[in-house]
């Protein structure tokens, strides 16, 4: 790869995983022009790899003298060897390189990134094939026009008289699983998967039709391989021949299963993965899968598909597209879905029916209000950053020993993380990932120039990697539920009909957001101390700590020392008198109204820890 961009071959093939391996060995691209072609533009051309593609091809003369008059400098006068700058100045776009991305479902920053920005600011693609007009011309398959929707109608009722508290997210979650995976429910859709695919896919296509079945989990996709299996045996069907796909092992009762476990030859022999979709081609005729196969599948003989899972937006898509392939013969498709509504399956296709356009940039400035959130939870300051930048751009690493010295620089911060509460870990991490991905994709397209931005996304980089995932636990409901009452019902059949003209991507109004509400500080506190302390909560107790707020935000002596402390010292050396003088301040002003304040040990102190966080965060803005 690298002989051959610098020996000046016209025409490379290649993956994106080559260029970091050798992108600080690509010869000086000055005055060298490459287009770049990307099939299939999607979110990771906004990662590290695409960074270094630009590292090795782009001519940074521009963005070098752009970078010297920001510092002040002329061009000699900069350091060659800026390990922190010359990752900066392959930032945004280059006047050497040329993109040209392809995709069927363009994204609002697959739009900024490859798109053209016409004058009022809009992004469009460069040419569009729209899903209407290939499927005008006859180049894919309408899969929308024989689409068919079912409602599972269900009643579970509890076997014990306990009634326990639960969180109700992860309960309804447990609950919504026991329905999914309640061997009626399996039972009723598998008889109703063997007996479509025996009344309609086995007769299309000169009789080549197969079928695929979209489950929820891998757990789901087990299950129905034993009941569809075990359906055509006790109807004695011989024409119906069953495959499962997925990804690792799962355990069901004491079995563990994998694809190569339940997949066998008439002979008896064991199907490897690699082996799967060969197989499906030749001698099966239904294959079952979870996640697997979703995307990038090509099999033009599939014509059925019956989906029991949940799908949105571009996943839909992409999913159904499955089976827009064309061959001889095949003439239609058809869709039985358990699980989505029409407006659903609808919503999810229009923005790809004709043309969809981005209606303006994202502002860059919303990055600096995650960076302001992450802050906020007093995990690492500046001088964490600072610490660990110095490590990372100083002398070359040295393989582990260089690893081992950027680990420990982290582990302060860390020790941080795991004080807080689950909650609180989780959002942090949420956050974290934002800073990480959205920097990635702005930095794709602008040149921002903010070194002390820039070793803020390389200290978040390593140290979410430093950061365990935590498993959820769910609610343990084993034995405490029954399925009561069960019901199939069609819901609609027919096609689902797009309408003409331009979608729109409105602009977000903040990086990574995804329904998340915007909170006050006074609202936070309440669920923090809702989380910690579990006493009743009154609209009085409200009124006493927004006036507390109110009292040490004002405190200036305070707001300097916020601005000065490390998180820690803050929260557990200066913050406590801090808040017991205003505390104390507050009682003397209204007794009535701060006495259950000081009597509950419990509730002080639960408040005093809630409003460490908010106001070490509001006064370090």
């Amino acid at each position: 790869m690298r002989d051959a961009i610098n020996s000046g071959i016209r025409i490379i093939v290649t993956t994106l995983q080559k260029f970091p391996v050798i992108y600080q060995e690509v010869d000086s691209t000055a005055g060298r022009n490459f287009a770049i072609i990307v099939d299939e533009a999607h979110s990771s051309q906004t990662g590290s790899s695409a960074l270094k593609l630009k590292a090795a091809l782009a001519d940074t003369e521009d963005a070098l003298r752009e970078y010297a008059e920001i510092e002040g400098k002329t061009e000699e006068e900069l350091d060659p060897d800026d390990r922190l700058m010359n990752e900066m100045i392959v930032h945004g776009k280059h006047k050497n390189l040329s993109f040209f991305a392809f995709t069927a479902t363009p994204k609002d920053k697959t739009l900024e990134l490859f798109g053209t920005e016409y004058p009022d600011g809009t992004f469009h693609p460069f040419h569009i094939y729209s899903m209407k007009q290939a499927i005008e011309e006859g180049f894919i398959l309408n899969v929308l026009q024989n689409y068919m929707t079912y409602d599972t109608c269900f009643k579970i009722a509890k076997t014990t008289s306990e009634n326990p508290d639960v969180p109700s997210s992860r309960a309804a979650k447990v609950i919504r699983r026991y329905q999914e995976l309640h061997p009626y429910n399996i039972s009723q859709k598998s008889q109703i998967i063997v007996e479509t695919f025996r009344e309609t896919t086995r007769h299309k296509i000169g009789g080549k039709g197969k079928m695929m079945v979209i489950t929820s989990s891998r757990l789901a996709a087990v299950r129905y391989c034993h009941e569809v299996r075990r359906y055509i045996e006790e109807q004695h069907y011989d024409d119906i021949k069953i495959l499962t796909a997925f990804s690792g092992s799962v355990t069901d009762g004491d079995i563990e299963y994998t694809e190569p476990k339940l997949n066998t030859r008439a002979d008896g022999s064991h199907i490897s993965e690699a082996q799967t979709k060969a197989e499906f081609h030749d001698n099966f005729n239904v294959l079952i899968v979870a996640e697997k196969y979703q995307t990038g599948f090509d099999e033009p003989l599939l014509h059925t598909m019956i989906v029991d899972k949940k799908l949105k937006g571009v996943k839909a898509v992409q999913t159904l597209s499955r089976l827009n392939r064309i061959c001889e013969g095949k003439i239609d498709t058809f869709i039985l879905d358990f699980v989505n509504k029409k407006e659903d399956i609808s919503d999810a296709f229009q923005p790809f029916y004709q043309e969809t356009l981005l209606g303006e940039e994202v502002n860059t400035d919303l990055i600096y209000k995650t960076q302001k959130e992450l802050r906020g939870y007093a995990i690492y300051t500046d001088e964490d950053v600072e610490t660990f930048a110095n490590e990372y751009f100083g002398k070359p690493r040295q393989g582990d020993k260089g690893i081992s010295k950027m680990t420990s620089i982290l582990m302060p911060a860390a020790t941080r993380y795991n004080q807080k509460t689950p909650d609180e870990r989780y959002q942090f991490r949420r956050l974290l990932r934002n800073l990480i991905k959205w920097y990635g994709y702005i930095s794709q397209v602008v040149r921002m120039f903010d070194r002390a931005l820039h070793k803020e996304y390389i200290f978040c980089s390593y140290f979410l990697g430093l950061l365990p995932e935590e498993t959820v636990r769910m609610v343990d409901l084993e034995g405490k539920l029954k399925l009561e009452y069960y019901k199939l019902q069609k819901t609609f059949a027919g096609e689902i009909e797009l309408q003409d003209g331009i979608t729109v991507y409105e602009s977000r109004k903040k990086l990574g957001a995804k329904g998340q509400d915007e909170k006050t500080p006074l609202d936070e506190v309440i669920e923090k101390i809702n989380e910690r302390f579990k006493g009743s909560f009154t609209d009085a107790d409200k009124v006493l700590l927004s006036a507390l707020h109110a009292r040490l935000m004002s405190d200036k002596k305070l707001a300097k020392m916020a601005r000065s402390s490390d998180p820690q010292v803050f929260t557990e050396s200066i913050f406590p008198k801090a808040f017991g003088d205003a505390a104390q301040d507050s009682y003397v002003e209204s007794q009535d109204t701060y006495t259950s304040l000081f009597e509950d040990k419990g509730k002080y102190n639960a408040i005093m820890s809630a409003l460490a966080e908010i106001v070490y965060r509001e006064m370090r803005k």
